[in-house]
């Protein structure tokens, strides 16, 4: 069955942040058959192809996209024994719990992050000590320029901070994801239900963003003296956290029109209700200005901003 094609589709239905103009042409595709044929109907019009499966992490422009944007809506999870085959487009919180509920141990500090096991992958994400990378096996992908499919190890993901080789060429899309977890005798979903309280407190739930702006940096020791005194906590890698940084900064609440740096965690910008995309652009370039001329450190964005 082919996907449907809709034309000037407005892009807010689809992100966590609401915000976005409207698609030239926007697919929902459910198979690899059906991602395939977007491929060639974006090639057929020589249009640029965006791809996004949960919607998080990302900021569309609020004059839209011109070309054609694929939504990934691709679900399964097969479990055998330790090993967890997953579609790209299951959601991560879901399939935390699912997993958890069969004592399947490893991916309950990832609770709560916001989107999908594909764009977690994509985006090497992690909490409280645990990233993609502990997790994933292999993934399997495909490439959108030449239909090539591949399966790739978990070394050959290269995955680093925030990062992996999908990040990097964006021409390969995560299809299937294989976890390795441990088989354990506790309660697994007990300690992701407290994952996600802790992640209630420190983080934003529930709220129009697209998750943590920016990437923690890498900062001066003279910063990170600063932040392990005044938090009571090591640097992890030399980085300090971004939020810190934006309150120190003294952008905490710092907004433009219904763009806000939250004053429950800063490093979350959130929509207020009526943000476009500008607004939120002037206060990620204010944010970025006042942090490196305060503490010389150039912040990364997280969220990949689509203009």
């Amino acid at each position: 069955m082919l996907p449907q094609i809709k034309e000037y589709e407005p892009l807010n239905k689809y992100t966590t942040f609401k915000i976005g103009g409207p698609a030239r042409y926007f697919f929902e595709v459910r198979d690899e058959l059906q991602l395939k044929y977007t491929l060639e109907f974006a090639r057929d019009k020589n249009m640029p192809v965006f791809i996004m499966a949960g919607g998080s992490n990302i900021l569309f422009a609020d004059e839209g996209y011109p070309g054609v944007v694929v939504k990934l809506q691709f679900r399964g999870v097969s479990i055998d024994g330790e090993n967890v085959t997953v579609a790209s487009g299951v959601n991560l919180k879901e399939l935390v719990f699912l997993l958890s509920r069969r004592k399947l141990s490893g991916m309950q500090n990832l609770c709560g992050i916001p989107g999908s096991i594909g764009g977690a992958v994509f985006g090497n994400a992690g909490a409280f000590g645990t990233e993609m990378k502990d997790v994933v096996k292999f993934a399997t992908a495909l490439n959108t320029e030449t239909g090539e499919r591949k399966t790739f190890s978990n070394k050959e993901m290269e995955f680093a901070y925030r990062e992996s080789y999908f990040k990097k060429n964006p021409q390969w899309v995560v299809v299937t994801v294989l976890l390795k977890l441990e088989k354990v005798n506790f309660n697994v979903e007990k300690e992701a239900q407290k994952t996600l309280a802790e992640r209630e407190k420190r983080h934003l739930q529930d709220v129009q963003a697209a998750g943590s702006f920016f990437k923690n940096p890498q900062a001066p020791e003279h910063v990170i003296e600063m932040f392990e005194k005044d938090k009571g906590v090591k640097s992890r890698g030399g980085r300090v956290p971004a939020g810190w940084l934006i309150e120190k900064a003294g952008l905490k609440g710092f907004s433009v029109g219904d763009a806000q740096s939250s004053l429950q965690h800063p490093n979350y910008i959130i929509n207020k209700g009526g943000a476009t995309a500008s607004d939120v652009l002037k206060v990620k370039a204010k944010i970025e200005e006042e942090v490196f001329k305060q503490f010389q450190v150039k912040l990364e964005p997280e969220v990949r901003v689509v203009v």
